[in-house]
């Protein structure tokens, strides 16, 4: 009675002693969970490679007083063409963080992120090329933060409520989202933006994450780029939180 069904994947783990480890996950039922993976280090473990970080599972756990154990794992997706890019593996890795970051206390959502986070990891692991792996990135990076409550205004003015059209406009990621040409006048935020960025933010907010729109068609990668950064700002600002692999992608960037 004291066993339970998940699907979760795993964001990270750390030694719990010669033989055992901690496996931080995410799952579809409860949101952020821990499990104890026990014998995981010996060569002979049932468990194995199921608990290598980004790999999603069906899991059954056995609850405990303190920490739950993982008894047994059946994988769903390896998303194992990761493990053979290292930009899907480090976007791939920025995902997690995020997800991590803005895990404590999002039971009441959990379905939508594992979902949101199992289709943002599947299309970085299926992309061909980098233009389409930043795009599963920057979809995520937006829905995430509708479902979490700080979804970026991109379509009127955050001080004078009027709606931006085809014109030019600043981005302020402290405030959350645009500000017009006139209102700008006496604030002075600095980061300015083209409409086409705002149209294609939009279209990357608004459509299913499936959905293959003419924006994504028409992207193209330093678009993608630009647009991805700005999100991370976004994120970093309202999460008071930096996710360590930025630093890589922006190498891999240059």
């Amino acid at each position: 009675m004291n066993n339970y069904l998940t699907e979760a994947i795993n964001l990270k783990s750390y030694n719990l002693n010669d033989a055992d480890k901690i496996i931080v996950m995410y799952s579809k039922e409860n949101g952020l969970i821990k499990g104890v993976a026990k014998g995981i280090k010996k060569p002979k473990s049932k468990l194995g490679a199921r608990m290598d970080l980004l790999v999603a599972n069906s899991l059954q756990l056995l609850k405990g007083r303190s920490m739950d154990t993982i008894v047994q794992a059946q994988t769903v997706n390896h998303f194992r063409k990761t493990r053979e890019d290292m930009d899907k593996l480090i976007l791939s890795s920025y995902i997690s963080e995020v997800v991590m970051n803005f895990g404590e206390g999002s039971e009441a959502a959990s379905k939508e992120i594992y979902d949101l986070l199992y289709k943002a990891l599947n299309r970085i692991s299926d992309a061909k090329e980098k233009k389409d792996m930043l795009i599963a990135a920057i979809k995520f990076q937006l829905k995430i933060l509708l479902i979490m409550g700080f979804c970026v205004e991109l379509d009127t003015c955050l001080c004078c409520r009027e709606q931006v059209l085809d014109e030019d406009m600043y981005f302020s990621s402290s405030m959350g989202g645009i500000i017009c040409r006139d209102c700008n006048e006496h604030l002075g935020v600095k980061l300015k933006m083209h409409h086409k960025i705002r149209d294609f933010l939009q279209a990357m907010l608004q459509f299913d994450f499936d959905y293959e729109s003419d924006y994504d068609k028409k992207a193209t990668e330093k678009v993608c780029q630009v647009c991805f950064d700005l999100l991370d700002e976004y994120i970093k600002t309202h999460t008071n939180k930096r996710q360590k692999s930025v630093k890589l992608i922006k190498e891999m960037a240059v």
